[in-house]
């Protein structure tokens, strides 16, 4: 029996785009988003923030893929004409000798990203309103714009032959004489059509997604969603460059940071909430977080006062650790080989980096097979 089409694509954010950019240049790609835009969830809901690859276990697929991801999206813009900026950022510390500053910097020079090890002079040089000993600088964080970035995908994704389904909520997928049949509803309706292989780029539903595949997924992580939450800064910007504190322990999260948008107007976060239900629609932020938003970036930006805040948005990361453990890393495996299936599981942070490196990685497993 033949296919429908050759890859079929769930989940419209970067990775699932980014993948399906890919694939269409090996064969005939479906991608089905639930949502009325593509990225509507945890792709367009973060910090915006190119990552140089510094913060990630030795070895991972965050480090390598943030790596490999950060010089394929950065000529990926260039060569799009997407909004982006190489704004640098600047990781402050209370005193030059801090032992997480060290280890930064010597995990920098081991992967060979750019960083120069600034002291209280060279910091308040380029930066007067932030307080600190000493900060490392990092010239290859960037920004970008991901809607414009997802709004391309799709178009030169498009522009190969994929077929993008909006508004088209999977139901189920199973295997049927070699092939993948996957049922769907759309706006006219129940469809179904049939995919030589399968790619859960889900999100913060590929865990559920992976557990109505049948055969059933083995080794199904448990999902920890995390909110984070963001305020705008009512007065015009007092930096230059993205202020990052030191990470928090375990890398549960980088810490609450400001970060420009490429309208010059800075934001602080996020922080992280671990939510104790399965509601992974909330983005309310609580303006009561002014507070402890306000306590702590006045570590590093002492002029701020809570009153300077305002609710801006959250986001929701698919974390696969708890509270208080060591952050998890991602998770790309194939979990079927006749017909195959590759499942991503916890896709946050660096995802958005990484994406165009894991569409890279999803292809050539894919192409192994």
């Amino acid at each position: 029996m033949s296919a429908d089409f050759d890859y079929c694509v769930i989940g419209g954010g970067a990775v699932g785009l980014a993948t399906a950019l890919y694939l269409s240049r090996h064969g005939s790609v479906l991608l089905a988003e639930k949502n009325d835009l593509f990225g509507a969830e945890t792709s367009s809901r973060n910090s915006e923030v190119i990552h140089a690859g510094l913060y990630y276990p030795a070895g991972s697929l965050k480090e390598r893929l943030c790596l490999r991801g950060k010089d394929l999206l950065y000529d990926f813009c260039q060569r799009h004409d997407i909004p982006h900026r190489r704004t640098g950022k600047l990781i402050v510390a209370p005193a030059a000798d801090h032992p997480q500053l060290q280890q930064l910097l010597a995990k920098g020079q081991r992967l060979g990203i750019p960083l120069q090890l600034l002291n209280q002079q060279q910091l308040q040089a380029l930066e007067p309103a932030v307080a600190g000993k000493a900060a490392l600088l990092s010239p290859t964080t960037g920004i970008i714009d991901s809607h414009t970035y997802m709004q391309t995908l799709a178009a030169q994704a498009g522009l190969q032959g994929a077929i993008l389904m909006r508004r088209t909520q999977v139901q189920t997928a199973f295997t049927d004489q070699g092939i993948w049949q996957i049922k769907v509803t759309t706006d006219d309706g129940p469809y179904q059509f049939s995919a030589a292989a399968l790619i859960n780029s889900a999100g913060l539903h590929a865990t559920a997604l992976a557990q109505q595949i049948t055969p059933a997924a083995s080794r199904i992580p448990a999902l920890y969603p995390c909110r984070g939450h963001y305020f705008s800064y009512t007065h015009p910007t007092p930096f230059r460059h993205l202020i990052y504190p030191l990470p928090e322990k375990n890398l549960t999260g980088l810490g609450i940071h400001a970060t420009l948008d490429l309208g010059g107007q800075v934001r602080f976060g996020p922080d992280t909430l671990y939510l104790a239900g399965d509601n992974l629609s909330d983005y309310r932020v609580d303006p009561a977080l002014a507070t402890r938003f306000a306590d702590a970036i006045q570590a590093y930006y002492p002029g701020l006062q809570a009153g300077d805040l305002q609710p801006a948005y959250a986001g929701i990361r698919p974390k696969l650790h708890p509270a208080h453990k060591p952050a998890a890393d991602f998770i790309i495996r194939t979990t079927h080989k006749a017909p195959p299936a590759v499942q991503l599981f916890g896709i946050e942070s660096p995802g958005l980096t990484a994406s165009l490196a894991i569409g890279e990685r999803v292809t050539e497993m894919l192409q192994k097979i």
